[in-house]
């Protein structure tokens, strides 16, 4: 079979299982959060934190939830990290130092799961299962949490309750999260990943040399890793580890865990605001972004023409696994930066300017095709106001999305929300590329080195955690500045999305007309694309001109 049938084989099948699982699993989502049951052990988990099931929360006491239980996950974090050394199960490791634990804690928490360390010989077991872990399952949760309590603005009417944070985390955790979970890990482990406590082994080489192999809970880490668009690889090499990803099925397999439950959600919304078709436009965008792409950087990696002795081996392997080659490859890169995951399976760093550049422009649309879990669904929705109010504009009509008014007040926040990541993006990498000291961290100068730097911040700043792999930045510096770009990109945009939804919550719904900007029907999505790609075009083109492009026209 050549590369080309087994490329398209592995889209379709992937696709395939994408659409046999949207319908159900969006259905379950939509049951987990709606419900008024409560498990035995979720009530016992109440109990135990003294919360009232029962009871809904205002937006303001949603949002103090969030960021409390999230302040207390980086804190928890930070200090397993420093303790390592008095842990169990540290195999030998010393404490992380002081401005790589917090870098650690804030990228975990935040579901970017950015790596400035080599976990094989960094963490030890106790901290990979009980910290990282952990947070692997717990911010995807808060991510799921945000988007439901969202949708239950648009949902209620003449109310000032969006839902109960605790519940929602738990449900999420409890019913979805672990039983997939364990689930998947048992098939990784089937198809040939690790699952051990060994610690660092010596081994004797076929040419005669020895080697330190690290074992440990790889499997169960990888299933919520890619499951719940984490990232954080228990391996240096991340996916392109064979102790994490064995072959080309586990290789498929991750790809299709990291896509399932974000491109899921859009059945979840349409099913909580009683109208799937809501859900299908959405997903119809998400898709059509995805395909998009995909065929971009395929293209670019397959025939770029920006290196002849590439093009006359017939594809840009440089970087690449040989196990998966391009065209996996580039499936991979794209759907691990259009959602928060940040995995690889290869270095982006080694991509052609036309690759790597939608690589970085993939994240700058703020991760919604179809984003992590939770976020990317929230995230796709404010640009839906965006361009609800846009078509609004342009008749001369007070704009209106799912029976809700879309006044001055909610534009604010949604307005707020495109505009917070982008500024986090573009100072920090100002400041890094204004201080000599930080300029050299770069491996590369020039437009590719830039490009280093810009993908460092955007990619911290959306929360995906994947790097270009060209720049040194465990420093001081870097460290500290990453982790309060992820912590900003994270928590700001959640404080507008939470007070949009409690601004939507206490309307009271208005009747379609015949002036009513229809949302499910193929217009909208065409509208929605093209309001996507003009305004993160607008906001990062100079950037992208000084990056990949020149480097490109170079």
């Amino acid at each position: 079979m050549n590369d080309t049938l087994a490329g398209w084989l592995q889209i379709l099948a992937l696709v395939g299982a994408l659409a046999l699982t949207y319908r159900p699993l969006g259905d379950y989502m939509a049951h987990v959060l709606t419900t008024g049951k409560h498990l035995r052990i979720e009530r016992g988990i109440y109990k135990l934190g003294g919360v009232d099931g029962d009871a809904d929360q205002r937006w303001s006491v949603y949002l103090r939830s969030v960021l409390a239980f999230s302040a207390v996950s980086v804190v928890f974090l930070y200090g397993f990290q420093r303790l390592q050394n008095h842990l169990l199960l540290s195999i030998g490791f010393p404490p992380v130092k002081a401005d790589q634990a917090f870098n650690t804690a804030a990228s975990f928490v935040t579901n970017t799961n950015w790596q400035s360390y080599s976990g094989e010989v960094t963490m030890g077991h106790l901290v990979q299962m009980t910290g990282l872990a952990v947070q692997n399952f717990v911010s995807a949760a808060v991510g799921i949490a945000v988007v439901a309590a969202l949708i239950r603005g648009f949902t209620r009417r003449r109310t000032d309750r969006v839902g109960n944070f605790w519940v929602d985390l738990t449900r999420v955790v409890v019913r979805l999260l672990v039983p997939m979970a364990f689930v998947f890990a048992i098939v990784l482990v089937a198809a040939g990943a690790i699952q051990n406590f060994h610690g660092i082994h010596d081994i004797a080489t076929l040419a005669g040399d020895h080697q330190s192999l690290t074992g440990g809970p790889v499997a169960s880490q990888e299933a919520i890793k890619e499951l719940g668009t984490n990232g954080g690889g228990f391996y240096n090499a991340n996916s392109a580890h064979p102790f994490e990803n064995p072959n080309a099925f586990t290789n498929l397999l991750e790809i299709y865990l990291l896509l399932v439950i974000s491109f899921s959600l859009p059945r979840t919304f349409g099913r909580m605001v009683g109208d799937n078709r809501q859900g299908y436009a959405i997903l119809a965008v998400m898709a059509l972004i995805w395909a998009g792409s995909v065929a971009i950087v395929t293209a670019n990696e397959l025939h770029s023409v920006s290196s002849s002795a590439g093009h006359a081996a017939g594809g840009m392997m440089e970087g690449k696994e040989q196990r998966f080659g391009i065209w996996a490859s580039a499936l991979f890169a794209v759907s691990t930066t259009l959602t928060s995951t940040g995995a690889v399976n290869s270095f982006h760093d080694s991509f052609t300017p036309g690759g790597g550049g939608m690589t970085i422009f993939n994240m700058m649309l703020g991760e919604i095709a179809p984003g992590g879990t939770g976020s990317g669904l929230y995230g796709i929705l404010i640009l839906a106001i965006i361009a609800v109010f846009v078509a609004g504009l342009m008749v001369g009509r007070t704009p209106e999305y799912l029976g809700k008014k879309l006044g001055a007040r909610e534009m604010k926040f949604a307005s707020l929300y495109i505009l917070t990541t982008p500024a986090v993006v573009l100072v920090g990498t100002g400041f890094a590329m204004a201080l000599p000291g930080e300029r050299a961290s770069m491996l590369n100068s020039g437009a590719h080195g830039f490009s280093e730097v810009l993908y460092a911040f955007t990619s911290a700043a959306n929360n995906n955690g994947s790097a270009f792999a060209g720049i040194s930045v465990n420093t001081e510096w870097y460290n500290t500045a990453l982790g309060l770009a992820m912590l900003f990109g994270r928590f700001l945009p959640m404080i507008f999305v939470l007070a949009l939804a409690g601004s939507l919550a206490q309307q009271r719904p208005v009747p379609i007309t015949a002036g009513t900007l229809p949302t499910h029907r193929p217009q909208f999505v065409g509208l929605l694309v093209g309001v996507i790609l003009i305004v993160v075009g607008l906001t990062y083109f100079p950037a992208l001109a000084l990056g990949p492009i020149a480097e490109g026209l170079h």
